[in-house]
């Protein structure tokens, strides 16, 4: 304590009075050039780091909010798309079905197609069996007469005792044909 008062008696007697902070003249502008030199570089700063900082933080901020919706836009359309996807898997089997059943038509009309084609084919047959069967008969039976005529013309000559020759033979083989006809020879 006594180098208080000791100090505060050197003070009194350089003829200046103890100050409670010492606040003079040159301690206030000290104070007034130092807020203003913050101020200066508060500004200075704010130009040159605050606001660059700011609009990066801002773009950074656009950049996250158009990721977010570009995020929800692509999860709405991949939410529809498995929907489409589950829509399509359920009517899978319909769809199968119906396949199947088209599938089924087309056989049985290719069937009913075959099954018609093979009956022509079998009615031709048959009708082409019939006319050769009808030719066959019509040379059986002109074979038969050629046989009875000449059968006939032996045993004429061995009647008459002489013999005729070839073309009086056919002439009377015409001649009888004729009186005969066709039917008795078909029969």
């Amino acid at each position: 304590m006594t180098t208080k008062l000791a100090m505060a008696a050197l003070l009194t007697a350089d003829g200046m009075t103890p100050r409670l902070f010492d606040l003079d003249f040159q301690l206030l502008a000290d104070a007034v050039l130092s807020i203003i030199a913050v101020f200066v570089l508060f500004l200075a700063l704010s130009y040159f780091l605050f606001n660059p900082a700011r609009e990066f933080l801002k773009k950074r901020q656009d950049k996250i909010r158009n990721e977010l919706e570009e995020a929800r836009v692509s999860q709405e359309e991949a939410a529809a798309l498995k929907k489409k996807y589950e829509d399509k898997l359920a009517n899978i089997n319909k769809e199968a079905d119906d396949i199947l059943s088209a599938t089924r038509k087309k056989a049985m009309a290719n069937e009913t197609r075959i099954i018609t084609e093979a009956r022509d084919e079998a009615a031709r047959i048959v009708a082409r069996a019939k006319i050769e069967a009808e030719l066959e008969k019509k040379k059986v039976a002109d074979e038969v007469k050629k046989e009875m005529v000449s059968l006939a013309s032996v045993l004429a000559g061995k009647v008459i005792g002489t013999t005729i020759d070839a073309s009086a033979q056919d002439g009377l083989i015409d001649e009888t044909l004729k009186e005969i006809g066709d039917s008795t020879w078909l029969s």
